[in-house]
C-alpha cells in the first residue's frame, strides 16, 4: 500500500478537523497532509500526528502534487475548485451536496456500494449525513427484498450546523439554566428546550432541501431508482449524533426476526433491540464512534410488508468525515 499525498479542503471546520483525526486513527498511509482553507485561515497551523502543519490558502494551484483531496467545504467552494483538483491529477472526495446527484459522479457508502468508486472520473460524492446513517441501517433489508418506499422522520443534532450550532446550543443551555436568553444565530429559533421542524430552505412542494437529499440520494446509493421516499427533518437539542425513525415497505415480507438477523450481520451496523430491558439506540451511546445502532424493529401495523425501525449514528464521523476517509481507503486498492 503506497503512501499518498492528502489535501483537506475546508481543514479548519468541524468536519475537516475530524477528517484529520480519523486519518490518524485508521492508520491511513499519508505521505504528506496539506490543510487548505480560506485566506483568513491561511498561514495558521493545524495539528496532525503531533506536528504543526501550515494551512494553505485555497487557490487553483493549491492542489498540485496531491493524490486525494477530501472536501469539507460548502457547495460554492467545492464547485469553485473541483476542476482544479481533477486537473491536478487528484481524486476529489467531496462532502458537499454539489455533485451528489450528478449521474457521472458516484455517491458512495463503502459498506453498501463500494464498487461504484470505480466509476469515478475524478470526483466521488459523500452522501448527506442523515442519508448515510439511514442507508447503513436499511441496506441489508434492501438486499433481502427491494425497498419500495421509506417514510422517515429525522431528529438531527446541533452538530449538523457545525461548530456554530454546537456553540449556540451549549450557550442556550447554560443561559436557560441561569434564567437568561441567547439570541439565535446558527438556527432560526432557540434550539434548547425546543425542536425546529425545518432544516434547509423549501425546495419542492413544501419539502426542504435536507428532506429532498434523503429522497434522492437513497435511491442512488441503493440502486433503487423507483423507491419512494417521504421525509421530515427536525433539529433537536442534542449536541451530537442524528436519530432517524424509519417506516419501510419491501417487495416481499421480511418479518421482524429475519430483519434482526440481517441487521445484526450488516457491515457498519449494530443491533441494539431489547425493549423489555430498555435497550435501544440513543445519541449519547452512538456519539464519537462510527457504527450505526439500529433497534425498535417491529411490524408496521398498516402493511404486511412494512417494518418500523429506529437508528442513530454520529453525524460528524460516519455521517461525514469517516465515510469520506473510507472512500479514500477504497482508492488505495
Amino acid at each position: 500500500m503506497k503512501n499518498v499525498n492528502i489535501g483537506i479542503l475546508g481543514a479548519t471546520g468541524v468536519v475537516g478537523q475530524e477528517m484529520m483525526k480519523i486519518l490518524e486513527e485508521r492508520g491511513f498511509p499519508v505521505a504528506s497532509l496539506r490543510p487548505i482553507a480560506s485566506a483568513r485561515s491561511a498561514g495558521g497551523t493545524v495539528k496532525f500526528k503531533g506536528t504543526d502543519v501550515t494551512i494553505v490558502e485555497a487557490s487553483d494551484n493549491a492542489f498540485d502534487g496531491l493524490d486525494i483531496v477530501l472536501g469539507a467545504a460548502e457547495n460554492d467552494v467545492a464547485e469553485r475548485f473541483a476542476t482544479s483538483i481533477v486537473n491536478a491529477g487528484a481524486v476529489f472526495v467531496d462532502n458537499s451536496s454539489a455533485f451528489r446527484l450528478d449521474p457521472k459522479v458516484p455517491l458512495v457508502v463503502p459498506e453498501i456500494n463500494p464498487e461504484d468508486v470505480k466509476q469515478n472520473s475524478g470526483i466521488i460524492a459523500n452522501p448527506n449525513c442523515t442519508t448515510i446513517i439511514t442507508m447503513v441501517a436499511v441496506a441489508a433489508l434492501a438486499k433481502e427484498s427491494p425497498i419500495e418506499s421509506i417514510i422517515a422522520s429525522s431528529y438531527q443534532a446541533a452538530s449538523g450546523a457545525g461548530k456554530a450550532g454546537l456553540d449556540e446550543l451549549r450557550a442556550e443551555a447554560l443561559a436557560y439554566a441561569s434564567g437568561e436568553t441567547v439570541e439565535p444565530k446558527a438556527f432560526a429559533y432557540q434550539l434548547a428546550i425546543n425542536v425546529i421542524p425545518q432544516i434547509g430552505g423549501e425546495q419542492y412542494m413544501g419539502y426542504t432541501s435536507e428532506e429532498m437529499k434523503m429522497q434522492n440520494e437513497g435511491r442512488k446509493i441503493l440502486h433503487l431508482p423507483e423507491m419512494n421516499v417521504s421525509c421530515t427533518c427536525v433539529r433537536v437539542p442534542v449536541f451530537r449524533s442524528h436519530s432517524v425513525s424509519v417506516v419501510l415497505r419491501t417487495k416481499e415480507t421480511i418479518g421482524v426476526e429475519r430483519a434482526r438477523e440481517l441487521i445484526a450481520k450488516a457491515p457498519g451496523a449494530k443491533l441494539i433491540d431489547d425493549l423489555a430491558n430498555k435497550q435501544y439506540p440513543m445519541p449519547l451511546d452512538t456519539s464519537d464512534q462510527d457504527v450505526v445502532f439500529v433497534g425498535r424493529i417491529r411490524e408496521d401495523l398498516t402493511d404486511p410488508n412494512g417494518l418500523n425501525l429506529w437508528c442513530c449514528g454520529d453525524q460528524i464521523r460516519k455521517g461525514a468525515a469517516t465515510n469520506a476517509v473510507q472512500i479514500a481507503e477504497l482508492l488505495l486498492d
